[in-house]
């Protein structure tokens, strides 16, 4: 990997980043497919010296753009054409070739929303103090909800789907059936009054 340093990439933060590393995910950074070929033949070119194999199956290529229709990049491992993904999960967290953060954000609530029902024993339960429901929300639950979120690009629209998904949490924990047609203001008041009962 030493040997791309001196390769374009792309800017952040003022300097040159062609790729990422975590473990065995690598990912390769370029501002077009002549440059992004270039570091993916270097790469194979010096894991053949050292023994090493690169996966063509196993390797896919992405082009962020914000163009409605992404455009072809056709890249090739050993005249192999690799296979151009219009999404794939890197680390945990989705990545669109939109460059946004909407179906990750869907993802994420989703994801929240199963743990949730998984944990729904503990934490719908009335003998259990809704203190200690709050923390155990706070451990399992948000942490699904949140991971990434500095990465997020935040719209309106976003911000009501979070919001939406905090609520849906918040009165399944406290029982309040969506026939009752409670404001979420209401709720809220209720979950403060039966947080200060459990303190006293």
């Amino acid at each position: 990997m030493r040997n791309l340093e001196n390769h374009p990439g792309i800017k952040v933060g003022g300097q040159n980043t062609n790729n990422l590393r975590y473990a065995d995910n690598t990912v390769l950074i370029a501002e077009n497919k002549e440059d992004l070929q270039k570091l993916l033949n270097i790469v194979e070119e010096e894991s053949r010296k050292k023994g090493l194999e690169l996966n063509s199956k196993k390797t896919e290529v992405m082009v962020i753009s914000r163009k409605q229709e992404s455009p072809k990049c056709d890249i090739f491992i050993n005249e192999v054409k690799l296979k151009q993904r219009e999404m794939f999960k890197y680390l945990g967290k989705m990545i669109s070739n939109d460059g946004k953060t909407n179906r990750e954000i869907s993802a994420r609530t989703a994801e929240a929303k199963i743990n949730f029902q998984k944990m729904k024993t503990i934490l719908t339960n009335k003998h259990i103090s809704i203190e200690t429901r709050k923390r155990a929300l706070q451990c399992y639950i948000e942490p699904v909800l949140m991971y990434g979120c500095k990465a997020w690009t935040i719209s309106k629209q976003i911000q009501n789907k979070l919001e939406a998904t905090e609520m849906w949490v918040l009165r399944r924990m406290l029982r309040i059936p969506w026939t009752t047609k409670e404001t979420n203001e209401r709720v809220l008041n209720k979950l403060i009054k039966e947080d200060h009962w459990s303190e006293l």
